[in-house]
């Protein structure tokens, strides 16, 4: 047996600008990704014939996660054994704990975690360009969740990634919920034209060098939209943003905002003081978790 485990770490956007759509029709996105601590334990058997990959854990949905073909974890090995003849079988299996369909990138981190176990394992690597132009074939988060880079500022469609150097660590708090929102629906109520955010944002690297800086930029355009299709949305992204405004004010670190196209909000904080909420409905989880310190490279268990 030749068995890999893997920490598939899920990531915030920080800041997420959606641009005009390009020649093939993606919208080109500007945004700011944060790897956390939370993180799906992945483990990748290479020494089978068949081609298999399980999913189960506590985030799990009721009615599991479709099809092997389209779980993005059984892509990402298919892509790699493609490019490289290697490996002829595989076994996947995913340790779900990061919430589904939430806007943290819990499915690009399973893909993510496969590549790097695949590629840590293979008699011959792929060089680092060619992972990661796998990667970005497969989703817009999965090139930032194969990197080694703990904050990064992503365009394009996400593929295209400048390291940052990381910044301490700080407390999270995620608010996740039953029903996500279909990022194709929420794309459509965005209405972004082609004419309308043409260019991209002027930031400068001292605007990402620190979270008080971060705090000024922090935005996300789907946040116009999704409190109008996501009643959990509507609810808590509010609380959040007072909050986060009150420990400004208070000349502490404070974001409150949504990731991704949602539909998971969170609250990024300073030391001290974890902050009391009134008690979350049925259909709601509170997480408590932290950004990332250390990319944990893939572990060889068997």
């Amino acid at each position: 047996m030749t068995r890999y485990r893997v920490q598939a770490q899920a990531k915030l956007n920080l800041y997420l600008r959606v641009l005009g759509k390009d020649g093939a029709g993606y919208h080109a996105i500007e945004t700011l990704f944060i790897k956390l601590a939370l993180h799906d334990i992945v483990h990748v058997d290479v020494s089978v014939r068949t081609r298999t990959v399980h999913c189960h854990g506590p985030t799990m949905p009721p009615d599991g996660l479709g099809a092997p073909e389209q779980n993005l974890a059984w892509r990402a090995a298919c892509a790699f054994a493609d490019a490289s003849g290697w490996p002829s079988g595989f076994a996947i299996d995913v340790e779900k704990h990061i919430p589904v369909g939430g806007g943290l990138g819990g499915g690009s981190a399973d893909a993510a975690a496969v590549l790097r176990a695949l590629n840590h394992a293979a008699p011959t690597p792929l060089p680092t360009a060619q992972l990661m132009q796998l990667a970005g074939a497969l989703g817009a988060d999965v090139p930032f969740l194969t990197s080694d880079a703990l904050l990064a500022w992503g365009w394009g469609r996400g593929d295209r990634l400048l390291a940052l150097t990381a910044l301490p660590e700080r407390p999270v708090q995620l608010f996740s919920f039953a029903n996500g929102v279909n990022t194709g629906a929420a794309y459509a109520a965005l209405g972004v034209r082609g004419d309308q955010h043409a260019g991209g944002a002027y930031v400068k690297l001292e605007d990402v060098s620190s979270w008080e800086a971060i705090s000024a930029l922090a935005a996300n355009d789907f946040e116009r939209v999704v409190p109008s299709m996501h009643a959990g949305v509507a609810r808590w992204l509010p609380l959040l943003r007072d909050e986060a405004a009150r420990l400004r004010a208070r000349g502490e670190d404070g974001i409150g905002m949504m990731s991704g196209s949602g539909a998971t909000c969170f609250l990024v904080y300073a030391e001290g003081g974890t902050p009391a909420w009134p008690g979350v409905s049925a259909g709601e989880r509170l997480i408590q978790t932290r950004t990332a310190s250390a990319i944990v490279p893939p572990e060889r268990i068997a």
